[in-house]
């Protein structure tokens, strides 16, 4: 039998539980920021000897040389080639719905000019060179090079940089075939906090980016915290969520099933049903009760929905979507007969899932939207990884001769009311 939490609105204590149920303390302990620190420090001062050391004695494997680092790009070709057709229309058919919605996020540069000639806009450039962490070993995720490569790739950024941990030096063959079809430019063996301090700081085999992409465990996540400012990262994501609102005429096998997609992928993952019809939240009880021993990675889906999981009865579905905000969840499903006229009462969510077949699973892969989505209630906040993450804008501003007149004596007064005098005169000086 699961464990799954029982909460209902009607409760007095409800909001009190809710909070207890979406508490995650993001924040590394100290012995992990302690050890994240010393390989930051190494890496930046040693370069390619700590990287070779950490490598040798993280993943456990020899790399004579930094060169033995780098895979060779005939090797990602080759991974391509040697896949199964089956795979291989698989990974071409995802690449090209992410692709083709990327695309339409792509900011364009912009001006307009006012009554006097001066010309006002904004000029949108690439990142140069980006670097992309893709998880390696038994979690491998060739998804994730699809979801961070493309929409950089359609931001036109100029090098895609990958590091990816080979433990026992072994590769992942699906992994390099996504990087071939994403047209990664270089891709070195590496991983951990080692390789995002490379990819910050640069050593004499891997050259520093500007910005640090992807998913990692608990020591990626801290060293990219670390080293934000030094460049720019993504997000400091959390676990993996899922939030179905449901009417309660879904099959209670699929929302059961939704719920373990995201529970599967660790313990901390949290899978949280909502729904006012309290005999269907039974059923979907039902169902994870039946369905749980049929899983390959039951221990872990059990041990997810018992510590951080929940069924919520709530009064109806304009309070389930009040809760909904509140959780502003990574993933969320309205399984529920008019999707488009309930989506109106949502505010916060990573990627909003419509309709009862619309599957989480779908978005992962292959839908076209990005799977890199904010966790931990910081969909409040933030947005999924899109092209504008590897876009950046600079202001123009050219004022004319009039504008100059017209703009330098209002800066004038705020200067010299500011205390600013050489601001003031730089202004006044080219007042007619």
């Amino acid at each position: 039998m699961s464990e799954i939490r029982q909460l209902s609105t009607a409760n007095s204590r409800f909001q009190e539980q809710l909070d207890q149920l979406l508490a995650w303390e993001s924040v590394s302990d100290a012995s992990v920021n302690n050890t994240v620190n010393e390989i930051l420090s190494a890496i930046r001062h040693q370069g390619d000897a700590a990287l070779l050391e950490y490598t040798n004695r993280f993943d456990g494997w020899k790399a004579a040389t930094a060169g033995d680092l780098e895979v060779p790009l005939a090797r990602l070709e080759q991974a391509w080639v040697n896949l199964p057709v089956a795979q291989q229309t698989a990974l071409k058919h995802a690449a090209e719905r992410v692709r083709v919605y990327h695309e339409k996020q792509k900011g364009e540069s912009w001006s307009y000019q006012e009554d006097d000639g001066t010309l006002l806009g904004q000029k949108v450039t690439p990142l140069d060179r980006v670097g992309l962490y893709v998880p390696g070993g038994k979690a491998a995720y060739p998804s994730s090079v699809l979801m961070n490569a493309l929409p950089a790739k359609v931001a036109g950024v100029s090098e895609l940089i990958m590091v990816v941990p080979t433990p026992g030096g072994e590769l992942n063959e699906l992994v390099l075939a996504a990087a071939h079809i994403c047209g990664v430019d270089r891709v070195f063996a590496v991983g951990g906090a080692q390789a995002v301090a490379a990819l910050a700081y640069g050593t004499e085999s891997i050259p520093a980016v500007d910005k640090v992409v992807g998913p990692g465990n608990i020591y990626v996540a801290t060293a990219k915290r670390a080293v934000f400012g030094q460049v720019g990262i993504d997000m400091v994501a959390g676990p993996s969520e899922i939030l179905v609102v449901c009417d309660g005429k879904t099959n209670p096998d699929w929302v059961a099933m939704d719920l373990f997609s995201q529970a599967e992928h660790d313990e901390d993952a949290q899978s949280i049903l909502i729904s006012p019809d309290a005999a269907f939240v039974a059923q979907v009880e039902a169902s994870i009760d039946r369905l749980l021993p049929t899983m390959e990675r039951e221990p872990i889906i059990a041990t997810a929905l018992k510590e951080r999981g929940a069924l919520i009865v709530c009064s109806d579905m304009e309070e389930a979507c009040q809760i909904s905000n509140y959780i502003a969840p990574e993933h969320l499903e309205l399984s529920v007969e008019d999707p488009l006229a309930l989506v109106e009462q949502i505010q916060h969510a990573g990627a909003i899932f419509m309709g009862r077949y619309t599957s989480e699973p779908l978005g992962d892969y292959c839908a076209g939207p990005n799977h890199v989505l904010p966790t931990s209630r910081t969909a409040r906040f933030s947005s999924p990884l899109g092209v504008y993450d590897f876009q950046k804008r600079s202001s123009l501003i050219m004022v004319s001769e009039d504008g100059a007149d017209t703009l330098g004596k209002t800066a004038s007064v705020l200067a010299r009311g500011e205390g600013l005098t050489a601001h003031a005169r730089s202004a006044e000086y080219r007042l007619k």
